[in-house]
C-alpha cells in the first residue's frame, strides 16, 4: 500500500462562516495541519461576501497546497432564501479548489457524522469531540472549523476505501 503523504482540505460552506480544515494523511495516520473560519460581513452585498469567500479559499489553497479537497453537501433548510444563499456559498467552496485543479469530493452531513462519530445523526458537539480525539493536537476555534476537519477526515477514510477497492 502506498503511504505517501497527502494533504486534504475539508470545507464546511456557509455564507456567514465557511469553515476550513487541513490534515495530512499517511496511510491510516491523520495529522492535524490547521483549521479556521472565513467570516463575511452581513452588512455587505451577497456578491461581495461570495467574492471574499473565494479570495480567502484561493489564498489558503495557494499557501497550503492541499492535494485534494472535500466539501460538505448542503442540506435543504425550511427557509428557501437561506437555502439558496447557502447553495451559492457552497458553489464558491466547490469552484475555488476546482479552479486550482484540485480533485473535489462531496459528502453528505449524515455520512460525515457516521464516519467520524459512528452515528449518522450525531450532534455537533459529538462531532467536535471525536475530531479532537482523532486529531489530538488540533486547536479548534469554531464549530465550522470542527465540521471542516470532520469533512477532511471523512474524505481521508473514504478515499482510502476507494483505493483498496481499486487495488
Amino acid at each position: 500500500m502506498n503511504s505517501a503523504m497527502i494533504r486534504i482540505l475539508g470545507i464546511d460552506p456557509g455564507l456567514r462562516n465557511t469553515g476550513w480544515g487541513l490534515i495530512d494523511v499517511s496511510g491510516s495516520r491523520l495529522i492535524y495541519v490547521g483549521c479556521g473560519s472565513i467570516k463575511t460581513d452581513a452588512a455587505t452585498s451577497l456578491a461581495v461576501r461570495l467574492a471574499h469567500i473565494h479570495r480567502c479559499l484561493t489564498a489558503l489553497i495557494e499557501a497550503e497546497r492541499p492535494d485534494e479537497a472535500a466539501v460538505e453537501e448542503t442540506f435543504v433548510n425550511r427557509d428557501p432564501q437561506s437555502t439558496l444563499k447557502l447553495g451559492q456559498a457552497r458553489g464558491v467552496a466547490l469552484a475555488a479548489p476546482a479552479l486550482l485543479s484540485l480533485l473535489v469530493a462531496e459528502y453528505s452531513a449524515n455520512l460525515i457524522k457516521k464516519t467520524v462519530v459512528g452515528v449518522g445523526h450525531a450532534e455537533k458537539a459529538q462531532v467536535a469531540m471525536m475530531v479532537r480525539m482523532l486529531l489530538p493536537s488540533c486547536q479548534i476555534g469554531s464549530p465550522d472549523a470542527a465540521d471542516a476537519l470532520a469533512v477532511a477526515i471523512t474524505h481521508a477514510q473514504h478515499r482510502a476505501a476507494r483505493a483498496r477497492g481499486a487495488a
